[in-house]
C-alpha cells in the first residue's frame, strides 16, 4: 500500500498544525520545511479547508489553523478523503473486467481483507496519536515504535 503525495501532504500539513497550535502558520512555512511545492500545498490546504479540518485566516498577518482539537481528527478519515481510491490491484478497477483468472481468483479478496486492516488500523489513530510524543529534540512528537516483519517462509 502507497499513499499518494497528496495524501502525504496532507498528513505532513496537518501534523505541523498540530505541532504549532500556538500561531498562525503559512503554506510557505510548510513549503519551505519539506521542500515542497506552495501550489500543490495550496490544493491540500484548499481541501483541508472544505474539510472543516484547517481555518484559513487572510490578510497580511493570515495564515493557518486547525479547527479542531488534535484528538477529534481521525487519520483513516484523512487517508480516505484524500486518497482517489484504494485499487492495490487492477481488478479493484471496475471499468476493467478481462482479468484470465476472475473466475477462480481469491488475490481481490485478500487484498481487499489487507485494505480493510490497513484502514481500521488508521481508524484507531488520531491526529493527537501523531505527534504525541518527542523525538529526538526536534520538537516533533510520534507515538510509536518500529514494526519488524518477518516473512513465513512456506515448506514444501
Amino acid at each position: 500500500m502507497r499513499l499518494t503525495a497528496y495524501t502525504d501532504y496532507t498528513l505532513r500539513t496537518l501534523m505541523h498544525l498540530a505541532i504549532n497550535q500556538d500561531h498562525l502558520v503559512t503554506i510557505q512555512d510548510i513549503a519551505d520545511l519539506h521542500s515542497v511545492s506552495k501550489n500543490h500545498l495550496m490544493k491540500v490546504v484548499h481541501q483541508l479547508g472544505l474539510s472543516g479540518m484547517v481555518d484559513t485566516v487572510r490578510g497580511r498577518n493570515g495564515g493557518l489553523k486547525l479547527s479542531k482539537d488534535p484528538k477529534q481528527i481521525n487519520i483513516g478519515e484523512v487517508v480516505r478523503n484524500s486518497e482517489s481510491d484504494f485499487f492495490m490491484a487492477e481488478c479493484f478497477d471496475h471499468s476493467d473486467t478481462c482479468c484470465a483468472y476472475a473466475s477462480a481468483c481469491a488475490l481481490k479478496g485478500v487484498l481487499s481483507s489487507a485494505t480493510a486492516a490497513y484502514l481500521a488500523v488508521l481508524d484507531g489513530v488520531t491526529l493527537e496519536d501523531l505527534i504525541s510524543k518527542k523525538v529526538g529534540g526536534a520538537g516533533l512528537k510520534a507515538k510509536s515504535s518500529p514494526i519488524h516483519l518477518h516473512a513465513k517462509i512456506k515448506q514444501t
